[in-house]
């Protein structure tokens, strides 16, 4: 179960799997064809040899005077000579109970037990019995008629230790399995080496997505085999036609902005000139749909932008940026803003003016806030990228740490703003799956804590 889900997984290991089964498979039938064709190899030869001996003796064999039947010459294969050697003849007789007529040396006082068999002249068969000191024999035994004596029939058998034969199978299946298994490793490397060049191009695909995620590259580039390059084409036409979407969306909002922007300018300007109630609820309640819109509007361009791969905004120079438009805007409090050098590679994964939102907005509350000093530091860390930024004003109570991200609320209504600062703060930075946190600053005032996903 665990393999199947691994395979299903795994387009790896389904290649090398069904390359090491089907190997695997092939020489273990090669290994078994090979095996029985030397088997059969050996038998053959084996009993050619008997074929040879006991035609040998065939030719030497002939009846005395006496009619006692006897060997001309000794056979020519010494081993015949010597004592359980393994090889052995025998001459019995036919219709009679007459056995061992003749046998060789080799048999020494033992006799060979055969079969009882029905032979035609001249014909020969081939049995496995029993031999000298319990060993297994393969005979072959034929019937003549001596050229003395027609009328008579002898019977000559010839017989080998099955060992000659078996044993060279046995060497045989030693070295070919020690051969199969050395091919099989080569194979199996082959495979993996096939495998691993062959998926090459899928690994540089996916560092390819990898550099267009991380804001490196808006399309995929290199070249890539003919199998992949439709798919590499059409991922690239994917992430046009995803930008295009994501800029019709910014230019349709931006314009409706403008289109709501535009009267309540009017609206605004209007109110300006008179001094009554009515030209005061006016005016506030078109400042109220002016944060509103930009702050939805804000909201609706970091939803988009979240959509588009490749996003990549560096937090130093932004941050940079920042920091010298609050030392303009709060020139007259003398106030020192000091920042941590920032990693030059350390970069957001995100739209640069949602970046300089989120950190404009914080910087301005703690300038607001701070008595003298305000501290920003930025690291990144695990995927991710954290700016800390601390100030020695007199900071938040932990009861309205949360409250303040309410949209509209305000921790002092004599601070100049809107309430949306921070609102807007969080909502950009969830969206993004980072998140903005409170705390008590080391130094006496706020510690505000950003966390957003690094590119």
């Amino acid at each position: 179960m665990t393999f199947s889900l691994l395979a299903r997984g795994s387009l790896r290991v389904r290649l090398l799997a069904g390359s090491l089964i089907w190997i695997l498979a092939a020489l273990t039938v090669t290994g078994f064809v090979l095996t029985d064709l030397f088997r059969q190899h050996v038998a053959a030869r084996f009993e050619a040899e008997l074929q040879t001996h006991l035609d040998q003796l065939i030719a030497n064999i002939e009846l005395g005077a006496d009619g006692v039947p006897r060997v001309r010459a000794d056979l020519s294969d010494p081993r015949l000579r010597k004592p359980y050697s393994g090889l052995y003849w025998q001459v019995d007789g036919v219709g009679d109970a007459k056995a061992a007529l003749l046998r060789s040396r080799s048999l020494w006082d033992a006799v060979l037990s055969v079969p009882a068999d029905t032979l035609v002249n001249g014909e020969t068969h081939v049995h496995r019995i029993d031999g000298p000191d319990a060993s297994r024999l393969v005979m072959a035994e034929r019937v003549i008629r001596p050229a003395e004596q027609p009328e008579r029939m002898l019977r000559l058998i010839v017989a080998a230790d099955e060992r000659g034969m078996t044993d060279p199978v046995r060497e045989f299946v030693g070295l070919l399995a020690s051969a199969l298994a050395v091919l099989a490793a080569g194979l199996a490397a082959a495979v993996v080496l096939q495998v691993a060049v062959g998926l090459a191009p899928l690994r540089r695909l996916r560092r390819a997505l990898g550099a267009v995620r991380e804001g490196r590259t808006r399309r995929l580039v290199g070249e890539y085999p003919r199998e992949l390059q439709p798919l590499v084409d059409e991922l690239n036409t994917l992430l046009h036609n995803d930008a295009e979407v994501v800029a019709r969306a910014r230019t349709q909002a931006g314009n409706l902005a403008h289109a709501v922007k535009t009267p309540l300018a009017v609206l605004a300007n209007a109110a300006v000139r008179e001094d009554s109630a009515l030209a005061r609820l006016v005016s506030e309640q078109v400042a109220t749909a002016r944060r509103q819109v930009d702050h939805h509007l804000a909201r609706a361009r970091a939803a988009a932008a979240i959509q588009v791969p490749g996003l990549r905004t560096p937090v130093g120079a932004a941050l940079a940026g920042l920091v010298r438009v609050m030392q303009r805007v709060h020139a007259e409090r003398d106030l020192h803003i000091d920042v941590a050098p920032v990693d030059g590679g350390v970069a957001f994964r995100g739209e640069e003016q949602d970046l300089q939102e989120m950190l404009g907005n914080l910087l301005d509350n703690a300038c607001k806030w701070a008595s003298s000093r305000v501290l920003v530091q930025v690291r990144g860390e695990a995927g991710r990228v954290v700016v800390n930024i601390d100030d020695d004003g007199p900071g938040l109570a932990p009861a309205e740490r949360e409250a303040v991200f309410a949209r509209g609320v305000r921790a002092d209504e004599q601070i100049p703003g809107s309430g949306l600062g921070l609102a807007i703060v969080r909502d950009l930075a969830r969206l993004y799956g980072g998140d903005v946190s409170l705390d008590a600053s080391p130094h006496g005032g706020l510690h505000v804590a950003l966390t957003l996903p690094a590119a």
